[in-house]
């Protein structure tokens, strides 16, 4: 798997982009995914009712039009059907949070109650979606992974006060698993500050992150958290030291990898390490791999701005501790000395 990359393919020659991955022909079933890639507070949307439903905010300084949320999709949505031209490629997942209300100018002076719908004007401030390639997969310990694009927009991390700037979009290209719709996100398929100023530009750039990612190094990565167990007491103990993280001196933090989790999400692996139907291991050994699961499980309760940052952060840290185990990654040997 040596220097293999991600290339797009065309229907008259069909790869496979792993040595021991199956190719499936491109028509096939839509699989039913048990639940969201996401979570939180938010709430499932359809792109017509983004389109429809909902205005487009502009900066305030010189009344220009930011580049909304359909317009993100459907330029995403355009590349992965341009660079994985051939495979199966389905609709778009979309999650949004945050909903910001107005009104028409004929409705200012009218109570809330007597507001009508045709007086009302939304757009959500965040919004998230995934669009998955089920022809494009390979199977880790049970778990059938496939790929996945998500893209994230959030406007409260864009000054809409000012004048027309680059727009901040986050995109990841990476597997999910398709027992849980956990996100698997690593370095080389993330880009967690994409600026750009019209949807060609985005487009460009999203192209590029697809070229430079290296699915056969991701598949591999996992494969290797298959090798490597925790013990009870090991898992109970880095859930503390995950804890003693945020109070320790920032001297301290500073030396060791940064900890992005947060106590809710650490209850979330606890009590998921007990109960969780597919990854519980509460009373034998817990593999790496499902320990990396109930990290990326539990960051589905992120809100959609935190969401990709954080899916990275549980591939570092399952990485890290999984390479502290194997006396090949120091840096993460605090987590279980």
């Amino acid at each position: 798997m040596n220097g293999l990359v991600l290339m797009p393919t065309v229907a008259e020659n069909r790869t496979s982009f792993f040595t021991d991955a199956e190719v499936v022909e491109p028509i096939v079933e839509t699989v039913e995914l048990p639940n969201h890639f996401i979570q939180a507070n938010t709430v499932e949307v359809t792109l017509e009712h983004l389109a429809n439903d909902c205005v487009t905010p502009v900066f305030a300084k010189d009344n220009e039009l930011t580049i909304n949320h359909v317009s993100f999709i459907h330029t995403v949505e355009d590349c992965v059907k341009d660079f994985f031209r051939g495979e199966q490629v389905n609709d778009a997942q979309v999650r949004a949070s945050h909903v910001i209300k107005g009104r028409v100018p004929s409705a200012i002076h009218k109570p809330a109650n007597q507001l009508l719908e045709s007086d009302k004007t939304i757009y959500y401030e965040r919004c998230a979606f995934s669009i998955d390639v089920p022809t494009i997969y390979q199977d880790i310990n049970g778990n059938r992974l496939y790929l996945s694009v998500v893209g994230v927009r959030a406007y409260n991390q864009q000054n809409l006060y000012s004048k027309k700037v680059p727009e901040l979009f986050r995109v990841a290209i990476g597997f999910k698993n398709s027992v849980c719709c956990n996100m698997c996100v690593f370095t080389d398929g993330y880009k967690g500050e994409l600026r750009v100023s019209s949807t060609r530009e985005l487009y460009l750039r999203v192209m590029e992150l697809f070229n430079q990612f290296n699915p056969a190094k991701q598949i591999h990565l996992m494969q290797q958290l298959c090798n490597s167990s925790l013990s009870e007491h090991q898992f109970s103990q880095i859930l503390g030291k995950m804890r003693l993280y945020q109070y320790l001196p920032m001297r301290q933090q500073r030396n060791i990898p940064r900890l992005l989790i947060t106590d809710t999400m650490i209850n979330s692996v606890a009590k998921s390490y007990i109960t969780d139907e597919n990854f519980s291991s509460y009373g034998t050994d817990i593999n790496m791999w499902k320990f990396y699961n109930l990290l990326t499980g539990a960051n589905k309760s992120s809100y959609i701005d935190t969401f990709l940052d954080r899916s990275l952060n549980a591939s570092e840290i399952a990485m890290g501790i999984n390479g502290a185990l194997n006396n090949t990654d120091e840096r993460y040997k605090w987590f279980i000395d």
